[in-house]
């Protein structure tokens, strides 16, 4: 009877929850990533080197590493119904804003502004997805969840390239019309969050009282079940294994806006027009869903997290390395499609670690911090190869970079994985004796 009762309750808040998350997220990243697009006719327009263009692109993940802990703490405050709608109705007013940038100054200040106002969002998503799965299921749901970035990029690039096609449309650029219209999404989501979304499941007046009972006392014991140690915002902050986990996720988040930001324009190399770039940068992140999806099961399944994230981390490294050679839009598209796979496939089992050991709010903190950190690497991958751009003509020395950051956190991963495995062992010890 329990076994339907789980069933039953999984099945209806997954229904409920899962697929408005993933289209708050898709919003999400391609307000965060239209940049990329945008670049195709912007940077010439506005006089931007790739240097230039680099540190703007990437200078959003300062603007979210200084916010992301105290969004992510008052998240767990107020609850995520009040803090997503904020979160999401500013972050639309500053992307829209971005279609009347001027030059550097105005580029820089918005796309930092972009990352304050965007700034708790997916740890935010991650906080409260560990509200109402339990572990077991985690690495599953936080896979559709983070699904939507790449179906983000499969769905955003054909309408990002055939927006930058309405130069000239009532006196405003391609560019200035692509943020403008693609910032509509995130405002409107916003205040539809304010009568959708359900804090907890105590609050949850759409379960009868039966399944609300067993999904409240399950999530109970699950987090009575961690230490108490790993309970406070301090111990959230300063825990090991979470500084570790950011270390992981810096090269991960290097990797994946390498591809958001740069991708269409290593495409473009080609000759392409903007709308053909939009059509074949769709394809790599088809692929990626997949891969995301049948990996999070397969941890899930074994109950494995460490290979998977390592096996992933190299997948996209090697990836990148191919695509230093490539020399036809065929090849590129094969290189950029692994590195697809490898970053998307990474991120579920890497996210179902830090609640394993974190609840309360060690793990708002927690949480924040490993994006936080991690995120920077948003700002490194892509500064770094519009610097080396500028230097050597070539995109192979950043991408190059990129990957050795991935192969980094693989490493990391299975040095963390080795110490925790030493320290149950002690623990399993003294309790023996």
């Amino acid at each position: 009877m329990n076994g339907d009762l789980e069933t039953r309750v999984l099945r209806k808040i997954t229904l409920r929850i899962v697929p408005f998350i993933m289209a708050l997220y898709l919003i999400a990243f391609i307000d965060r990533v239209n940049i990329g697009f945008a670049a195709l006719t912007m940077n010439e327009d506005l006089g931007f080197s790739p240097t230039v263009f680099g540190i703007g692109a990437g200078i959003f993940f300062i603007g979210y590493f200084l916010f992301e802990v105290p969004s992510n703490l008052i998240l767990n405050k107020v609850g995520a119904r009040i803090w997503i709608a904020r979160v999401m109705i500013t972050w639309g007013l500053v992307s829209g804003a971005m279609a009347f940038i001027q030059g550097t100054t105005s580029f820089y200040t918005l796309r930092f502004l972009l990352g304050i106002a965007e700034a708790g969002f997916f740890p935010g998503i991650i906080l409260y997805l560990s509200f109402w799965f339990p572990a077991r299921r985690r690495a599953a749901v936080t896979a559709m969840f983070m699904a939507a970035a790449p179906i983000a990029t499969a769905i955003g690039s054909p309408i990002s390239g055939a927006l930058l096609e309405m130069h000239g449309f009532l006196g405003l650029t391609g560019w200035q019309w692509m943020f403008l219209i693609e910032a509509v999404p995130a405002i409107v989501l916003g205040v539809v969050v304010l009568f959708y979304l359900t804090d907890r499941p105590e609050k949850a007046n759409w379960l009868t009282t039966e399944e609300r009972n067993w999904l409240v006392e399950t999530m109970v014991k699950e987090n009575a079940g961690k230490s108490k140690a790993s309970h406070s915002v301090w111990s959230g902050l300063a825990d090991r294994r979470v500084l570790a986990l950011a270390l992981v996720y810096f090269g991960t988040s290097a990797g994946l806006y390498t591809l958001g930001i740069w991708a269409p324009q290593i495409i473009k190399e080609f000759g392409l027009s903007s709308f053909q770039v939009g059509m074949l940068n769709s394809i790599p992140a088809i692929f990626a869903v997949v891969g995301m999806v049948l990996w999070a099961r397969h941890s899930d399944k074994s109950g494995e997290r460490t290979w998977h994230v390592v096996a992933a981390c190299l997948l996209a490294s090697a990836g990148l390395a191919f695509a230093t050679g490539a020399t036809t839009v065929f090849a590129v598209l094969a290189a950029l499609t692994l590195v697809n796979i490898g970053i998307s496939a990474s991120k579920p089992p890497l996210w179902s670690m830090p609640t394993l050991f974190l609840s309360g709010p060690a793990a708002a903190a927690g949480i924040a911090t490993i994006n936080s950190i991690g995120n920077l690497g948003g700002f490194v991958g892509p500064s770094m190869i519009g610097w080396i751009k500028d230097v050597t003509g070539s995109f192979a020395g950043g991408l190059y970079f990129v990957a050795a950051l991935l192969v980094v956190s693989a490493i990391v991963t299975l040095v963390l994985s080795r110490t925790a495995s030493e320290n149950g062992a002690k623990v399993a010890s003294v309790q023996n004796r």
